[in-house]
């Protein structure tokens, strides 16, 4: 895995978390016990900070990056799906970010608030709690779609699956 110390910025990554061998991690970047961070993710910590809490998954292909005023925190027990863009936001406690969306800075994604698969929240957006962001721009109506066990589900099932390519994952070819 390509893990890197930027200056006096190192990743503090917890020995209960999973990063895949083919992600990156860059500079000052917290990682919590039984998170996971998939294949060509790139969580670049250069300006401020990245903090993924416990049992939260970031997928396959997301960048997350903050600025000097503005850390990128994931709450704990939430969900980053796949390609996601996240700049200087903090995403709560229980919270789905659905493939392909984009949630820029200064945005707020309060516990149990999801934004919907391809959403662009500006910036300064907010997400409020039972509630989901969809479209672009990104529109706030209350969540029937997908409740607070749904989430849940798929984190524990990136927890059970962090725990499998731990042990299981092979490299064939060198």
């Amino acid at each position: 895995m390509a893990i890197y110390a930027l200056g006096d910025k190192e990743p503090s990554i917890h020995p209960e978390a999973y990063v895949h061998p083919d992600a990156t991690v860059i500079g000052d970047v917290r990682i919590g016990a039984f998170a996971s961070v998939w294949p060509q993710t790139v969580l670049r910590g250069d300006y401020g900070y990245i903090e993924i809490g416990e049992r939260s998954n970031v997928q396959d292909g997301c960048v997350l990056h903050c600025t000097r005023e503005e850390p990128t925190i994931l709450g704990p027990g939430s969900a980053i799906g796949h390609a996601v863009h996240v700049e200087g936001a903090r995403i709560g406690t229980g919270c789905l970010i659905a493939s392909g969306s984009v949630v820029l800075n200064g945005s707020v994604v309060e516990d149990g608030g999801m934004v919907g698969a391809g959403a662009v929240l500006s910036y300064r957006s907010h997400v409020h709690s039972g509630h989901i962001a969809l479209g672009v721009p990104a529109k706030m109506r209350p969540n029937t779609f997908f409740g607070p066990e749904s989430i849940q589900q798929v984190v524990e099932s990136y927890v059970r699956r962090a725990k499998l390519f731990r042990e299981q994952l092979r490299r064939l070819d060198g």
